[in-house]
């Protein structure tokens, strides 16, 4: 039986509208987010994996929506935030953390793929998104 991955994300813009990123080991720089663990919201998540990864706290504004990849068995789920305490702080998962510009941003993603997740999250509107890959 194949295991179903369930993480939860999200952009973080500081009062600045720059976004928080983390520098993976492996992927690169990313959104903070991570995978849901037992008896946890996916809200509860995001929550939790932005203070792990960056070492803020922040107050969840809006769900954006969903980006499903297929390949992997992966559905992310997406939010929009504001950082409300804290400190910017590495991890074992973050090897550099920081607020960008929306341009830096993107140039410093070099995942296609997530590229698009940063862009629809900006541009959610009123309807949450679904986009697959």
């Amino acid at each position: 039986m194949r295991k179903f991955i369930v993480t939860s994300g999200a952009v973080i813009l500081n009062k600045q509208n720059k976004i928080l990123l983390k520098k993976d080991p492996i992927r690169g720089w990313e959104l903070p987010g991570g995978c849901v663990e037992t008896n946890e919201t996916i809200k509860e998540t995001v929550i939790r994996e932005v203070k792990e990864e960056t070492g803020i706290e922040v107050e969840v504004i809006k769900f954006c929506g969903v980006s499903h990849e297929i390949k992997n068995s992966i559905c992310n789920m997406w939010w929009l935030g504001t950082p409300i305490g804290g400190e910017l702080q590495t991890s074992c998962e973050s090897l550099e953390v920081g607020f960008f510009d929306v341009e830096e941003a993107l140039l410093l993603i070099e995942n296609e793929d997530f590229k698009h997740e940063v862009l629809h999250c900006l541009n959610c509107g009123v309807e949450p998104f679904y986009i697959s890959f």
